[in-house]
C-alpha cells in the first residue's frame, strides 16, 4: 500500500481575473475549488493512474468534512484524524496577469493528536511506501517527519520525502528512496548558486552521499534529471504547451515516478511518466487527468 501524508490539507479556492489591482473591488472571470495539500495531490494523481493509496493527516471543521467527502467521491481511501477545534484551511490562488497565493495557517494540532498519527503509522508494513510531502504546520514540532521515520525504522518501507531545506536534510539519515529538489532548492541547501548541469550533479550526488537513494532534480522548462541508485543518470524533456497552472505540478511528478516504479520497476520509464504527470498538471486548470497524462507521455 502507498500512504501519503498531508499534515495541513486544504481547500484551494482558485480565482481567475483579467488583472488584479490592490485596494479596489476586483471581479473574477471564473473560479474553481480543489482539494489541496501535497500528499493529497500525490494520492489524486495515483488514482488517475489506477494505483490505490491511503491519505493520512489531519482535518477539522466543515472544510475538513468537505476534504474527506471529496476524496471519497474520487475513490481515494483516507484515514484522517479529526481535530476537535478549528477548521482545515482554505488557500486562495489568484490567477491574473501574475499568479499569487494566500496560504492560511490551518488548525492547531496538539501533541496528543500527533501521537495518534504516530500510532496510525504502525499499520505500515514491509513493502509499503510512505510519501511525506510539504511543510510542517507551526503547531507541530520541527522534527515531525523525523519522529515518523524513526517510528518506521526496522521495517522495509519505501520512503519518499518532498520537502525543502532543513526539513529535507534532517530526513536523509533515514535513507529515503526518493527526494525531488529543484535547482533553486539545491542553491538554498548548499548556499551557492546552482545553475548548470555540472553543479546540479555535484549537489545531487552529495545528497546521495548524505543518504538519498534516488534524486530527481526538476529543471523547469528544461525537463528533469534523475540520479539513480543504479549509478545511471536519466533525463526527460518537456512538452511545449501553454502553462495554465503551476500548483501541484511537482506533486504530480512525484506520483508519476512512484507509479512508474510500481508498474514497471524501470527508472527511465518512471521519470518519463513523472514528467508527463507534472506537465499534464501544468497544462490543466487543476490536477491532471489520466487522458491528459497519457497524451503527454506519448509525446515524450
Amino acid at each position: 500500500m502507498i500512504y501519503t501524508l498531508t499534515l495541513n490539507p486544504s481547500i484551494d479556492y482558485v480565482v481567475r481575473l483579467d488583472s488584479f489591482v490592490s485596494g479596489i473591488t476586483n471581479r473574477t472571470t471564473g473560479e474553481d475549488y480543489f482539494i489541496g495539500g501535497k500528499g493529497i495531490n500525490v494520492s489524486c494523481i495515483l488514482a488517475e493512474l489506477g494505483i490505490k493509496s491511503t491519505a493520512l493527516g489531519f482535518t477539522a471543521g466543515f472544510t475538513g468534512e468537505a476534504i474527506e467527502k471529496g476524496l471519497q467521491e474520487l475513490g481515494i481511501c483516507s484515514d484522517f484524524i479529526r481535530l476537535k477545534e478549528g477548521i482545515s484551511r482554505i488557500n486562495i490562488k489568484v490567477k491574473a496577469d501574475k499568479e499569487s497565493e494566500i496560504n492560511c495557517q490551518g488548525p492547531h494540532i496538539s501533541e496528543e493528536e500527533f501521537d495518534r498519527l504516530l500510532q496510525k503509522t504502525d499499520k505500515i508494513t514491509d513493502g509499503d511506501t510512505i510519501v511525506l510531502a510539504g511543510s510542517i504546520p507551526k503547531t507541530v514540532s520541527d522534527d515531525a517527519y523525523e519522529r515518523i521515520l524513526k517510528r518506521l525504522e526496522g521495517r522495509d518501507v519505501r520512503i519518499v520525502v518532498d520537502a525543502t531545506k532543513k526539513l529535507l536534510l534532517n530526513c536523509l539519515k533515514y535513507r529515503p528512496f526518493l527526494i525531488k529538489p529543484n535547482r533553486q532548492e539545491l542553491s538554498e541547501i548548499f548556499g551557492r548558486e546552482v545553475s548548470d548541469e555540472k553543479e546540479t550533479e555535484e549537489c545531487a550526488r552529495e545528497l546521495m552521499k548524505m543518504g538519498a537513494t534516488n534524486v530527481i532534480v526538476s529543471l523547469g522548462g528544461d525537463g528533469a534529471v534523475l540520479f539513480a541508485e543504479d549509478g545511471k543518470t536519466y533525463r526527460s524533456g518537456v512538452v511545449k504547451e501553454k502553462v495554465l497552472n503551476t500548483v501541484g505540478s511537482g506533486d504530480s511528478m512525484v506520483a508519476g515516478f512512484i507509479a512508474g516504479c510500481e508498474q514497471k520497476n524501470d527508472y527511465g520509464y518512471a521519470l518519463r511518466l513523472g514528467t508527463a504527470c507534472g506537465n499534464a498538471t501544468a497544462f490543466s486548470l487543476g490536477l491532471a487527468t489520466r487522458d491528459k497524462i497519457m497524451e503527454i507521455l506519448a509525446k515524450l
